[in-house]
């Protein structure tokens, strides 16, 4: 039974609700912020900051201070612990450990009931509701989504506390009825060994009738691909010939487009970029031709912008096109004027459309060449339109000055189609990136700062085995495109030079 005209109903008042983010965002902002105030303003943070008597984003910024995980942590260490009324009012039960890099160091993230129901799941029944309306003929709720998430990490759990990732809560928490709707079983994807859940997922959901697919671009295309194995089929449409949908987030989509295209050949195939972080739920594709994500600016956030390399932070109504910012957000989670560690950059005012531009810490500039992962994704997307081939994972790190003043990019790159010519990939890359970045251009004239980007060709499945090795397959968990350091390239490296030994 088709219940996708009944869905389309319900959602209808919402589409039109949406419609308002063409002209009336300072004023949504204003009354997401008013309201996240007067909830909060009886807690200790809010006793401590003046809640009660802030009037307005002025006298926010004066009693509020900026934050990054580790001014908040003692007090979500103490929320751990059961304390209520700390930064959110009541007792948080939940807490998303954040994978949002591959570091050691563990974040609590919290998500409050309120954070649930108006952050979280206001994001992906929005989602369905733009999906919605610009697929008239879609048929989404004749079959089930495939939905991949994380697990629930109980060794980090505390007396009336949990942890997981945010996609096991979400699942932890969803309300039954969408369990009419989703595979696989609750069971099978709260697994906390990947390896073990990709092929029970992949058993599960090939002989259902799967209609679209959500989840992280990387995680997926590897559960798909056990699909594939297991049901000997050359397209992912002879599997399941009603899908239609692959609403995706988490990584940038671009180095795996081609390798979805070609898994699916089905003209009717839509994607769709959906931003949900442990943070909160912050943006969506509204136009399939256009890239770029709508701000969702009537949730249980506010949003705040600090333009790169500068102190001056502005709200929403305060932006510029073509800027590049660091995104501070407040939410009924109980993170105030707190430094997300994503930057963004508007494409549009009215509405207020971004692309994720790169990560505050993820970016190269060992040398003033300033090159933020945008960059990266396009360069590559260029070299691969223009030799054929195909990236599955890569990292890339400054090589710093030797004895002769000589340095230079080092990229470590795994392909699932190798170009027949990995110096002309390289070539091709670096002519991009110059293209695209003047700082990165300005260095590499005449070699005289930068010399050539290096490329080094990683083995079949060595960034999935460097993730294994710390616990980190599967789930939200990601690779870091661009480092600063050489820390993650150097261990990735190791590893391939142990297979080698």
């Amino acid at each position: 039974m088709d219940f996708t005209g009944i869905a389309r109903m319900v959602f209808a008042s919402r589409a039109r609700e949406i419609e308002r983010y063409n002209n009336e965002a300072e004023a949504l902002q204003r009354a997401a912020l008013n309201h996240l105030l007067t909830k909060a303003k009886d807690t200790e943070y809010g006793r401590k900051h003046l809640f009660a008597a802030t009037r307005g984003y002025e006298d926010f910024v004066k009693n509020t201070p900026v934050n990054t995980y580790e001014e908040l942590k003692g007090d979500i260490d103490r929320m751990r612990h059961g304390e209520s009324d700390v930064l959110w009012p009541g007792r948080v039960k939940w807490y998303a450990k954040s994978s949002g890099t591959t570091n050691d160091k563990s974040k609590f993230i919290p998500v409050s009931p309120d954070g649930l129901k108006r952050v979280h799941y206001h994001g992906g029944t929005d989602a369905v509701v733009l999906y919605l309306r610009n697929n008239p003929q879609s048929r989404m709720f004749s079959g089930k989504g495939l939905i991949l998430g994380g697990s629930h990490a109980p060794n980090y759990n505390l007396p009336g506390s949990l942890v997981g990732d945010l996609s096991a809560i979400l699942i932890e928490n969803i309300n039954p009825m969408v369990n009419l709707f989703r595979v696989p079983a609750k069971e099978t994807a709260l697994l906390s060994d990947f390896e073990i859940k990709r092929d029970r997922i992949a058993k599960e959901a090939m002989n259902k009738d799967v209609t679209n697919l959500s989840g992280v671009p990387s995680w997926m295309l590897s559960v798909l691909n056990r699909v594939m194995e297991l049901s000997g089929k050359q397209h992912l449409e002879e599997v399941w010939p009603n899908l239609e949908v692959f609403f995706h987030g988490g990584v940038a989509f671009t180095p795996y487009r081609e390798q979805y295209q070609q898994l699916i050949t089905s003209p009717r195939m839509h994607y769709m970029e959906t931003y949900n972080a442990s943070e909160g739920f912050f943006g969506l594709q509204d136009d399939p031709a256009d890239k770029s994500m709508l701000l969702m600016i009537d949730y249980d956030v506010f949003y705040e912008f600090q333009e790169m390399g500068t102190d001056h932070i502005v709200p929403l109504w305060g932006v510029e096109k073509g800027k590049n910012y660091a995104m501070l957000i407040s939410t009924s989670c109980g993170l105030w004027r707190y430094k997300i560690g994503d930057t963004v950059m508007f494409t549009s005012i009215n509405p207020y459309k971004f692309i994720i531009s790169g990560r505050t810490k993820y970016f190269i500039n060992a040398f003033g060449e300033e090159l933020i992962q945008d960059n990266a994704e396009q360069g590559l997307a260029y070299a691969c339109e223009k030799t054929g081939a195909q990236v599955l994972e890569y990292t890339a790190a400054p090589v710093f000055m030797d004895q002769n003043a000589k340095c230079r990019h080092q990229w470590l790159i795994e392909f699932s189609t190798p170009p027949a010519d990995i110096h002309e990939f390289a070539s091709i890359l670096d002519r991009k990136l110059q293209e695209l970045n003047s700082d990165y251009e300005a260095k590499r004239y005449k070699d005289i700062t930068l010399q050539p980007l290096e490329i080094v060709v990683a083995r079949q499945g060595l960034f999935n085995d460097w993730l294994k090795s710390k616990g980190k397959l599967g789930g939200q968990h990601k690779v870091p495109r661009l480092s600063n350091e050489r820390k993650h390239i150097e261990e990735l490296l190791a590893l391939s030079s142990e297979d080698e030994r």
